[in-house]
């Protein structure tokens, strides 16, 4: 097996693999690649800090910014919302106008007097689903 790198801050970063057929390696390779592309760059108090989808809770709007939320922190990024749902559709809901959740950090649903739903996130967040969101919601969750 041959490979080669060239490092040129010009050109887009590509990746080209030819191969006899799709082995355990090539798997990898792909798996890595993808995963890197989902990663996101915020923006906090002590500097720029890169994050893993898995680490994420949830994307908020507040006062036109758009913040992740993990655990134990509450991160500024530099992209909108609606790139964030079409690039995460796989593994993050959208609850509401400014919300998108991870369907895997869910830890619970609360109802409300007046019918609308709360959910409740692993790291304590709650927030409630619109109206408009909840058939997307139900059909995701499977409730």
């Amino acid at each position: 097996m041959k490979y080669k790198i060239y490092i040129d801050g010009e050109r887009e970063e590509e990746i080209l693999i030819y191969a006899h057929e799709r082995n355990a390696l090539i798997d990898r390779i792909e798996e890595l690649i993808l995963r890197q592309q989902r990663d996101i760059i915020a923006y906090g108090d002590g500097g720029v800090v890169k994050l893993t989808e898995d680490e994420i809770f949830c994307f908020v709007v507040e006062e036109g910014r758009v913040f992740a939320l993990t655990e134990r922190e509450r991160l500024q990024l530099k992209i909108r919302l609606y790139q964030l749902e079409e690039r995460f559709s796989d593994r993050f809901v959208k609850i509401n106008q400014s919300c998108l959740v991870s369907v895997d950090k869910i830890a619970r649903f609360d109802a409300s007097i007046g019918g609308s739903l709360m959910v409740t996130l692993k790291n304590g967040y709650k927030d409630y689903i619109s109206r408009r969101q909840m058939r997307a919601v139900k059909d995701r969750i499977g409730f």
